[in-house]
């Protein structure tokens, strides 16, 4: 089976060994990759070369990189006449501009396509993306939808054809592993790892830090907008000893940075434009046996399922409360570390996710 995927998403090193799980499986597959990208609020994200055995990673330049659905490739077109697959995976929402050309050139040499969306909110795209849309929606063989919402508004805006609910990537649980022993430090402490931006409601975390007790740490690991904002709210409620912001890590750096945590929250907040489409932040920390704590936005409690908690999003106190329990009945701890670990070995390796899609790739050829 000749499979390309086409897809901004594995310029993150961590992300590539589900492409060397579905190799395992006897694809053959080559993947198309910008050469970085350039993330909107924190700025360029270079293509790391980190699992690359068993297919083949080539770079095509992009066009308006940064720009989620106007942006394109040069230079797609004689490379996949050349290629030849038999499936294309366009790994970009159906109503992107790249997604539409990547199809039409995929149509035009017979291959079977899908497209892969993540957008969780309804809403009617203007012309041109309604036009991109309705083409995709019309000649893709498959949609996959990262979440129950997602597949929902699919279906909603006319698509007739099967969809599979799949995350985009799993995590290895080899690299994302609990810690060897127990950490030795007197320190609770508290992490989140992402971009430092509003929706993803890293005010309300510094906010609950208030309150507990002078041993809990709050570890912010990431860039964005929203990093003065943080340091001034710290200073401003007499924390600043207890907040330390430090930048990103590249992907293959986050387990390490997950085994020095005691408890990782998502507090992500809905916006008009915007809720949580899974999370993968939780299932990396869930690998490496760090208990989680996600609010209600999206798909939050759905990754998390009995193996964490959750706390109403926006809700500073019952946020506040569930850092309680956690610092203080470490046998929850300990039993919530094990379901995390649990869960992410029956349904969210690399392997498990690999053997879902190569599963869409067979169906996709027998139809």
């Amino acid at each position: 089976m000749r499979v390309v995927m086409l897809s901004k998403a594995v310029v993150a090193g961590a992300y590539q060994r589900k492409l060397e799980e579905i190799a395992r499986l006897g694809v053959e597959l080559t993947v198309l990759a910008p050469p970085g990208w350039r993330e909107p609020r924190v700025g360029m994200i270079p293509l790391e070369r980190c699992f690359t055995a068993g297919y083949t990673l080539l770079t095509l330049p992009m066009v308006l990189n940064g720009h989620h659905h106007i942006h394109f490739y040069r230079g797609l077109r004689p490379l996949i006449r050349h290629l030849r697959p038999q499936v294309f995976h366009i790994d970009e929402e159906s109503f992107n501009l790249a997604t539409f050309l990547a199809m039409r050139e995929g149509v035009a040499i017979g291959a079977r396509c899908c497209f892969y969306n993540w957008a969780n909110i309804d809403r009617r795209y203007p012309p041109p993306f309604s036009w991109f849309e309705r083409y995709n929606l019309r000649h893709a063989a498959h949609a996959i939808a990262g979440n129950q919402e997602a597949a929902a508004i699919i279906r909603r805006h006319g698509y007739d054809g099967p969809i599979s609910v799949i995350p985009q990537f799993g995590v290895d649980p080899d690299l994302f592993a609990p810690a060897d022993g127990l950490r030795q430090h007197d320190a609770f402490i508290i992490g989140y790892v992402g971009r430092l931006v509003p929706e993803k409601g890293v005010t309300d975390l510094v906010a609950a830090l208030a309150g507990l007790p002078a041993n809990a740490r709050l570890r912010l690991i990431g860039d964005g907008i929203e990093r003065p904002r943080l340091l001034q709210l710290a200073a401003e409620l007499g924390l600043s000893a207890q907040v330390e912001v430090l930048p990103a890590v590249s992907s293959t750096a986050v387990p390490a940075a997950m085994r020095e945590l005691d408890v990782l929250v998502l507090p992500s907040r809905t916006q008009p434009n915007w809720k949580e489409q899974f999370g993968r932040v939780l299932i990396e920390a869930m690998s490496c046996g760090v208990p989680v704590i996600g609010s209600t936005c999206g798909e939050i409690p759905q990754v998390i399922g009995a193996a964490g908690l959750v706390f109403p999003e926006g809700d500073v106190t019952a946020l506040r409360a569930a850092l309680s329990r956690l610092i203080d009945q470490p046998e929850l701890r300990a039993e919530l570390a094990r379901r995390g670990r649990a869960r992410v070995l029956a349904e969210f390796t690399q392997a498990a996710i690999a053997r879902r899609y190569v599963a869409v790739y067979q169906a996709m050829l027998e139809t």
